[in-house]
């Protein structure tokens, strides 16, 4: 059987089945992101793996076959569905590296207050921000936030994300702090995307310990991060190091301690100003460091040295009025470049390919490099480069189906969808057709 896009229905909260076997064939541009081991840095990091009028052969959930369409043809010539790519371009799914998908309530009046000239911060000492998310979860039930966040994980879905990280920080104390992990967990699970959480109890100081940070900081180190531990409801732990935050010295005492108990660290890192984020996440061997609007050549040297990713995030610079990060010194540098929605309540950004657009046009990026950001390189800044992020015989079948005419336009396209076809873990959707 032929089709050029197969819908597969499911009813709520369930994925729909893998196929016994999927053939995607005469793709115009079929780019694998295969090749280079480990994440991309300086010329590799433009390595797409081309190979013009190619296929890829699936069973069950697993890449088996990927080359050009003749050869892949004559070692699997039949399969259980056929996709007919011709004049598309096929290529991995993408990688969502850094958001925040679990939360209630929304801030769309602190809109008009950034028309009016209002700062981040400015906006944090009305009473908006981070703080007033935090107010409106402790208040949600976990059946509630799991599924607003399935919500928007199918919103991603629909635009070509098929594997997401996703950051607790909107509960700020135990036992919400919990609530948000287990609904992270519930919401991929009802959504069909593979989610890795990760644990941000230190997001911002709530306001109960108001001038006690010290005191805060050691409920992040233990009750709070203890309580993760016992119940395996994380991958990785996240500090927002920054003025008005956490200092790198406190963002060292909790990452240190999660990294000894097994939790890989990250740091969202000067994302304000130089607060030495990027100094630190090489110190403690982050995974990454995400934000690095005003890091410092010492801090870009040190993860460099270290090979710690850049987590970059246009979107939140565009939404907030912040500078954009500078991509061209980080891979000149040799640090490995991802870039992610950071999807949350003051940025409402499903899309990568928005942000693939916007890492061309402002973080100077070359477009090859922001495809291999938002694919592999995504991939390793959360530990799924095994699994995910380029077609590879024995990784999942997750890719896209685009209807574009070559790969540049996702650089260059502002806006839309060009998605035609999402295939996660070998389980074939259209777009308009996501399961609900």
């Amino acid at each position: 059987m032929t089709v050029r896009a197969h819908k597969v229905r499911a009813t709520r909260g369930e994925r729909p089945p893998a196929l016994a076997s999927l053939l995607v064939l005469h793709a115009s541009e079929l780019l694998t992101l295969g090749g280079t081991p480990g994440p991309r840095t300086r010329e590799a990091a433009s390595e797409l793996g081309l190979v013009e009028d190619g296929a890829v052969y699936t069973e069950g959930d697993r890449i088996v076959d990927v080359g050009p369409t003749s050869e892949v043809l004559s070692r699997h010539p039949r399969a259980s569905v056929q996709l007919d790519a011709t004049g598309k371009v096929v290529m991995p799914g993408f990688v969502d590296p850094h958001t925040h998908p679990v939360f209630a309530g929304s801030r769309e009046h602190e809109v008009e207050w950034k028309s009016q000239g209002l700062t981040y911060s400015e906006i944090a000492a009305r009473g908006g921000g981070i703080l007033q998310t935090v107010r409106a979860t402790r208040d949600a039930t976990e059946a509630a936030l799991a599924q607003d966040g399935a919500d928007r994980l199918r919103a991603m879905a629909a635009l070509g994300t098929t594997t997401v990280e996703a950051k607790s920080g909107y509960g700020l104390r135990t036992v919400d702090e919990l609530k948000i992990l287990r609904a992270i967990a519930g919401a991929g699970r009802i959504a069909g995307l593979d989610v890795v959480p990760t644990f941000l109890g230190a997001h911002a100081i709530p306001s109960e310990f108001d001038g006690r940070p010290e005191a805060f900081v050691d409920l992040v180190a233990g009750e709070m991060l203890e309580a993760v531990l016992s119940d395996r409801l994380a991958s990785f732990c996240d500090v927002f190091v920054d003025g008005g935050y956490f200092s790198a010295d406190q963002a060292r005492r909790i990452l240190t301690k999660a990294r000894d108990a097994g939790l890989r660290p990250k740091v969202h890192a000067d994302e304000l100003s130089d607060a030495g984020g990027s100094a630190l996440a090489a110190d403690v061997h982050a995974v990454s460091a995400d934000h690095l609007n005003h890091a410092s050549p010492e801090g870009v040297e040190a993860m460099s040295r270290e090979g710690v990713i850049a987590v970059l995030l246009p979107a939140t610079s565009l939404a907030s009025h912040l500078p954009f990060a500078d991509g061209r010194r980080l891979v000149a540098a040799g640090v490995p470049v991802a870039i992610g929605t950071d999807f949350n309540p003051n940025t409402w950004c499903e899309s990568m390919q928005l942000v693939i657009a916007l890492a061309c046009h402002h973080d100077g990026l070359l477009p090859a490099e922001a495809i291999t950001a938002a694919t592999i390189n995504a991939a390793h800044a959360i530990g799924r480069e095994r699994d995910v992020g380029s077609l590879e015989s024995g990784k999942l079948a997750d890719l896209l189906i685009l209807d574009i005419p070559s790969w540049r336009h996702l650089g260059y396209r502002m806006g839309g969808n060009a998605v035609e076809t999402v295939v996660k873990r070998g389980r074939v959707f259209d777009r308009r057709r996501l399961p609900e």
